[in-house]
């Protein structure tokens, strides 16, 4: 509603033409109030075109992603809208990238190793099941056939799936990775819910 300030991380949207008569479609997220009907967004793509005085919409809810089996097999964009050129996604349900983390109630207490079938691992550095792991590396030391051999066990030993975030990724790196994941049949080209990862 007008003159009622956003709440932080709400989507705010930016649809219209600028001075040159330029179609402008941008989404930001807020970040801070800064109070006097003013906050500080962050913008999820390109500004070009951006000026000043140009109006902006709350969309009264934080950026939501498409979640699901659908998912499987595609490659989306910060805001959740499919960059693979395979059409639109047909997921039953959207989440919100925003959420609270889950009650201590149930989270397992007790430490457990992860098993990911690749011996090395277990053996001298084991992850723990329910924890964060990251993978660091130069460039051609077998990070992402790493990534490759976790997602497929995890598949197979444990019958989930995975969400793979390529943060910082250049765009010729994840292609690369989609291909390879492709002809690993991480990615199941021809049936797609029968994939194994979805890329972000």
């Amino acid at each position: 509603p007008a003159g009622k300030l956003p709440k932080i991380y709400n989507a705010l949207r930016v649809e219209t033409k600028n001075t040159a008569g330029q179609d402008v479609a941008l989404t930001a997220e807020v970040q801070q109030l800064l109070g006097d009907h003013r906050v500080r967004a962050v913008a999820m793509s390109g500004t070009d075109g951006l000026v000043r005085g140009m109006e902006i919409a709350d969309t009264g809810a934080p950026i939501s992603v498409p979640v699901g089996e659908a998912t499987l097999g595609r490659i989306f964009n910060v805001l959740g809208e499919p960059v693979d050129e395979q059409g639109p996604v047909n997921a039953s349900a959207t989440a919100p990238i925003h959420r609270e983390a889950p009650n201590l109630t149930e989270l397992e207490t007790k430490p457990k190793v992860f098993e990911t079938g690749i011996k090395v691992i277990d053996l001298l550095a084991p992850y723990r099941q329910g924890g964060k792991v990251g993978l660091f590396g130069g460039a051609g030391v077998g990070k992402t056939v790493l990534i490759q051999e976790l997602i497929n066990n995890i598949a197979k030993e444990h019958g989930g799936v995975s969400v793979f975030g390529g943060v910082g990724e250049r765009t010729r790196e994840g292609n690369d990775l989609y291909e390879e994941f492709k002809e690993s049949g991480v990615i199941n080209a021809d049936d797609l819910s029968k994939s194994k990862v979805a890329l972000c």
